[in-house]
């Protein structure tokens, strides 16, 4: 009761009016760091913080999840382009009033045809044709999205959904103008965001300055945010700790590196969260001899889960199924039911016999092992838990070389299907089995990096998608996940966390501790300085 009216007393000194030493300031340039090269700078064709993180600020939602909520949810769903919305009584059709007067970057005015415009192309049904379509499975039930004069929309559906709200609050949910196309939304972006694209150099920086028209009044404070392109993880912590960048890319803070920062910059703010980013075992099942499935059983049985939080992350991380782990994820599965799940259970070396004694009865054996390549992104975050996982699978008769990709390599690779083995890092935008389910497991889905096919799995993702009742669905949405482990579809490795450090005098930043892809609007971020 003490902390809440602290929280409460803290947030009435800082609304107060005159309050000088809390009064949001106007002006001055954020500097980040960035990891790599994004692939582009379209949302909607990437599925990578990446491209997130620098370009989420360009755009507008129609809606968002509360920033000031910790922990995304449907039931923290604000406004941003739509003003107010309202479900039909069948919950098929759900219609959205829009602000008016609201312009695109380059002065065209924001309509409901924009929104049209924008669904139709990530249903695949307008004429604007997208490269790459990572989150159309999203849609799969979306019949068709009509307009009612320039501001109003509404989004049929084919059967009820509750989802649709939640999926449009995320960052991989922005509109696009109708008039710019889409080629050009890769490399020089529109929108109708508090920040304005003003330049990408390829392994230098990006900047974006500040929207002077920006639709809601006083916002952004900042002039501009520039990220420094820093592929070194050393080189960028450095960067950070001796002043030169006020905020750390996100998530890539390790718990090893997080007591170097503090040690280093003991004002610094830091936050470890969960990233919703999960390292998993990509095998691609059409190409021998991972077509034989007891060959997938044996490498899932090679990963000893406590390894990997030990190493990566000095037991910060957590073992789960395909869901978030409770309790900053709302739908993960409990410790008693993983710990039933095959390969789950403390007994390592009992799973690795098990996986030896399949090898050695296919011919893979100590002296003749199966020679494999593990391909994997190259930067830190997947590199490092694809070593490890190269370690364990030599338990079971598998010998493995890394096969390290830059970025957009990676991502064309798995689009085409262009690997044998994998470790990838899967990053999920939203804390919602819908987006999670149909997204990485439904057969149709662009992100079915493994080709998993399974019609009655595809059956409960159904059920479990048109269940209300949040009790109902959870029961449901475990039972689901507890069946994709036990099918080894897509072996989950490691929940990651990861921190973000920023400078005390950097204000307004709010992290969600069950997605790292949805807070980066920096509307209301500001200097103190």
């Amino acid at each position: 009761m003490k902390r809440a009216t602290m929280i409460l007393l803290a947030a009435a000194t800082i609304a107060a009016p005159g309050s000088a030493a809390f009064a949001q300031k106007m002006g001055g340039t954020l500097h980040i760091s960035h990891r790599d090269n994004p692939p582009s700078a379209s949302i909607h064709e990437e599925a990578t913080i990446s491209t997130v993180m620098p370009f989420m600020s360009i755009y507008n939602n129609l809606v968002v999840f509360d920033p000031k909520e910790k922990q995304d949810s449907a039931d923290h769903i604000v406004g941003d382009l739509a003003t107010e919305w309202k479900w039909s009584n069948d919950g098929k059709d759900l219609t959205f009033k829009l602000h008016d007067g609201v312009k695109w970057h380059d002065g065209q005015p924001f309509t409901s045809a924009d929104v049209k415009c924008t669904w139709d192309m990530l249903k695949g049904d307008g004429p604007s044709k997208l490269r790459r379509n990572p989150r159309k499975i999203w849609y799969f039930n979306l019949k068709e999205v009509t307009t009612n004069g320039p501001t109003e929309v509404t989004f049929h559906l084919n059967r009820p959904q509750p989802s649709l709200l939640t999926m449009l609050a995320g960052g991989h949910s922005p509109v696009y103008p109708c008039h710019v196309p889409i080629e050009q939304m890769r490399t020089k972006p529109i929108g109708t965001g508090p920040f304005k694209f003003d330049r990408l150099k390829q392994n230098e920086s990006i900047r974006v300055v500040r929207n002077p028209d920006y639709w809601k009044k006083g916002r952004p404070y900042l002039d501009a945010i520039e990220f420094t392109i820093i592929p070194n993880r050393a080189t960028a912590v450095l960067a950070f700790t001796s002043g030169k960048e006020d905020m750390t890319f996100t998530s890539e803070i390790t718990a090893p590196i997080l007591k170097d920062v503090r040690s280093q910059a003991p004002k610094a703010i830091c936050e470890m969260v969960p990233t919703f980013t999960l390292s998993n075992l990509l095998v691609n099942r059409d190409k021998p001899p991972f077509d034989n499935a007891r060959i997938r059983t044996a490498m899932a049985y090679a990963i000893d889960r406590s390894a990997f939080v030990q190493i990566l992350s000095q037991g910060t991380s957590k073992v789960g199924g395909i869901m978030l782990p409770p309790p900053e994820g709302r739908w993960g599965l409990p410790k008693e039911i993983l710990d039933t799940i095959p390969g789950y259970g403390p007994d390592v070396e009992k799973n690795r016999a098990e996986g030896r004694k399949i090898m050695e009865g296919l011919g893979y054996t100590a002296d003749k092992p199966l020679k494999i390549k593990v391909s994997t992104r190259n930067i830190p975050l997947y590199r490092d838990p694809a070593v490890i996982l190269i370690d364990h699978l030599k338990q079971v008769n598998i010998q493995a070389e890394l096969e390290p990709l830059e970025t957009a390599v990676w991502y064309n690779r798995l689009t085409k299907r262009d690997f044998t083995v994998g470790l990838n890092v899967q990053g999920v935008g939203i804390d919602d089995p819908d987006v999670v389910f149909y997204e990485t497991f439904a057969a149709k889905s662009d992100r079915n990096y493994t080709n998993y096919n399974n019609p009655e799995i595809e059956k409960l993702f159904d059920e479990q998608s048109q269940t209300a009742d949040y009790e109902t669905r959870r029961k449901l949405v475990w039972e689901i996940d507890r069946q994709l482990q036990l099918d080894g579809a897509r072996p989950v490795i490691v929940h990651d966390w990861g921190g973000t450090c920023w400078q005390p005098y950097v204000k307004g930043v709010k992290l969600a501790v069950n997605s790292i892809y949805n807070h980066w609007r920096f509307e209301d971020v500001w200097l103190d300085r």
